[in-house]
């Protein structure tokens, strides 16, 4: 398997050799898929002469944006806060492969919760543990919320797959990623970015703002290529966001945490229709239509 990259490393990768069938053919060809590898997100804290360094999560992601990856998921879990708690991103060791470990400095003065780094949050379906608790779980880290006021036209919701769609340039090479954009409330695209875990490309696109200094993100919509689940809107509850638009369907708790922090989700977006879960009344229509 060869490891394709473009020049500013954004995006990877991976052309393998395939045999096409047909019902009446069949031939060698090469197929371009997304490249899929480890990456260790380490951090370093403590005191400056009492440094710990630590190793707290192994995910599997596209390769690139690494240091976004690494911020937004220290981020979205509460370890940090905002980009003067970062003073650096480096690899763990002189001896560590760059390409698959980034390890995140932070400032002296960050109080890390040990227990923050065995996971505060509930983040799999199969976990076993009730939504009532994942709910609880969240509101003992969220950041504090104020009234939710942001607004959108229906018809600036309309047009945003075809606007996510014509930005996923990985994926029309692949075909098998996830995407996560930021957009303003006139359907302004301000960023976007593709992993092969939806998880992971939220995280990125969370990231970039926290190294920028930007949350939270009370007038932004996050935008889902694919389902909106009760991890990425518990990221998005992290990052103040006020409105999660989802091509795909809502599972139930994320639902809940819509309801519950009073975050505006739409799912099943489409050119024509799509459904609102939670905030209806902040979706402006030409003409009210009664609900």
């Amino acid at each position: 398997m060869t490891i394709v990259a473009n020049l500013d490393h954004t995006f990877s990768s991976a052309t393998v050799a395939v045999e096409r069938l047909g019902r009446d053919s069949r031939s060698p060809m090469r197929d371009v898929l997304a490249a899929e590898d480890p990456l260790e997100i380490r951090i370093e804290y403590g005191p400056r002469k009492r440094r710990t360094n630590r190793a707290i999560s192994v995910t599997m992601r596209t390769p690139g944006y690494d240091e976004e990856l690494a911020a937004g998921f220290l981020y979205s879990e509460g370890i940090v806060r905002d980009a003067s708690d970062i003073e650096g991103v480096s690899g763990s060791s002189p001896d560590d492969q760059a390409r698959n470990s980034v390890c995140l400095r932070l400032a002296p003065e960050v109080e890390v919760n040990t227990a923050a780094l065995n996971r505060n949050f509930y983040t799999t379906s199969s976990c076993g543990i009730c939504g009532k608790a994942s709910l609880l779980a969240l509101q003992s880290v969220c950041p504090p919320r104020i009234k939710n006021t942001f607004e959108i036209d229906s018809n600036i919701l309309f047009r945003l797959p075809q606007t996510l769609r014509s930005r996923q340039q990985l994926f029309e090479q692949t075909g098998g990623l996830h995407a996560a954009a930021l957009c303003t409330a006139d359907g302004s695209l301000e960023a976007i970015r593709e992993d092969v875990g939806r998880h992971n490309a939220v995280d990125k696109l969370i990231g970039r703002t926290v190294l920028d200094d930007g949350p939270p993100l009370r007038d932004r919509v996050l935008l889902l290529s694919g389902r909106a689940s009760f991890e990425l809107l518990q990221k998005a509850l992290m990052a103040g966001i006020p409105l999660v638009a989802a091509v795909g369907a809502p599972s139930s708790l994320a639902v809940q945490v819509a309801k519950e922090f009073d975050i505006t989700l739409v799912g099943f977006l489409r050119s024509d229709h799509f459904n609102i879960y939670n905030g209806a009344e902040r979706v402006r229509t030409r003409e009210r239509i009664a609900i």
